[in-house]
């Protein structure tokens, strides 16, 4: 899940939105307008208003917490932390690598929910010091507020811990099966499959309750579970990946028979004399005799067509010392995973600060493709 939108970076680490968040936090602050206007008859909108937007703003931090929870145990489990991104279901952490034992991925799940139900009951505790009754009508607006995140957090939790994987129940029973059957690939695919099979349970609840009762919330409980499908079928076929790779280095894919490119030639120098004679595989600029980093089509392909004869190479390459890069033994899977979260399509390989060549994700691709066809 990538960010869209940066909002910096939450105790070092970076935290962005994705698009979907705006729509669930609009949906949210409509829900906590029309319920703050139901409870709080004497409110009025000028109260109304400014509380729920707060509520709203404040549950997304919320889940900030809750994933910063997960990467502050990740940290301690010496794993890499990318970022959290917001989205339309909550929130997730991208850690670089998988938990090195069971453990560990007890530890980095289970720290989730513990997080979500203690800002709950801190929630509570601080609503009922400021005089929440429970009554509700005589509430003031940041009693109502700490009241209501304290009940959505230990929703949070809850919700969590359902043993669907990906979530963090799923990732709690994929760590105790790792521990029982002590294979972190078999403990994987079994706990997607299970998750798989709770999504489909929600997919099917939701749509019953929307044409026997025409429950829309239906709907929601729909999306959700089709969400948990594609996300349980995602690290399913991550798991295969790595499984058929298992092995296979940067080096056995990479491509050494780059065209150089002096990098003083116009865009149209180089369309005219290299990408329009399909002759190289890949593209290396360079000056001077030395190597200083990559052009693509897809570089050309964003510019306008009538400036390609007044820019220079050197404008538009991809510097080596800028740019994401592999080394030879670095594994296939872990290059996959990085052209993912650069959204690049092609890696420079660098030895001892030498290029060697590139890897390119079709390559990878090809030889997935490869192994399941001789496999059948």
């Amino acid at each position: 899940m990538n960010a869209t939108i940066k909002l910096g970076r939450w105790f070092g680490v970076p935290i962005g939105l994705h698009y979907s968040w705006f729509i669930v936090a609009a949906l949210i602050t409509v829900s906590l307008i029309s319920a703050f206007t139901r409870q709080y008859p004497t409110w009025t909108p000028l109260v109304i208003w400014p509380t729920a937007i707060l509520t709203a703003v404040l549950f997304f931090v919320c889940i900030v917490l809750h994933e910063l929870a997960h990467a502050a145990v990740a940290r301690l489990g010496g794993l890499t932390v990318n970022g959290i991104t917001l989205f339309a279901l909550g929130g997730v952490a991208q850690i670089a690598k998988e938990a090195t034992s069971p453990g560990w991925e007890f530890s980095i799940a289970i720290v989730g929910p513990i997080a979500s139900a203690v800002i709950a009951t801190m929630c509570q505790l601080t609503a009922y010091g400021l005089g929440w009754t429970g009554e509700g009508t005589g509430a003031s607006p940041i009693a109502a507020m700490l009241v209501w995140l304290g009940y959505v957090n230990i929703a949070l939790a809850i919700f969590n811990m359902i043993p669907g994987f990906p979530l963090d129940g799923g990732r709690v029973l994929r760590a105790i099966i790792w521990a029982v059957v002590g294979s972190a690939e078999r403990a994987t695919k079994i706990a997607s499959a299970v998750g798989q099979v709770i999504a489909l349970v929600f997919i099917a609840l939701g749509l019953a309750g929307v044409m026997r009762r025409g429950d829309v919330g239906g709907l929601w409980l729909a999306f959700i579970g089709w969400f948990l499908l594609e996300a349980a079928r995602s690290n399913y076929v991550a798991v295969e990946m790595r499984s058929r790779l298992r092995g296979v280095r940067v080096a056995d894919l990479m491509t050494r028979d780059c065209a150089l490119v002096d990098a003083n030639v116009t865009v149209q120098d180089f369309v005219n004399g290299h990408l329009l004679r399909g002759l190289a595989p890949c593209f290396v600029v360079h000056q001077h005799g030395d190597p200083i980093g990559l052009v693509t089509a897809q570089d050309v392909e964003r510019m306008p067509a009538t400036s390609r004869a007044h820019v220079m190479v050197s404008e538009i390459v991809h510097r080596l010392d800028q740019s994401p890069s592999v080394e030879p033994d670095t594994p296939a899977t872990t290059a996959l995973e990085l052209m993912s979260r650069e959204h690049v399509n092609e890696l420079p390989v660098v030895e001892h600060g030498h290029f060697e060549g590139i890897v390119v994700q079709s390559n990878i691709l090809r030889r997935l493709q490869l192994q399941q066809a001789l496999k059948a």
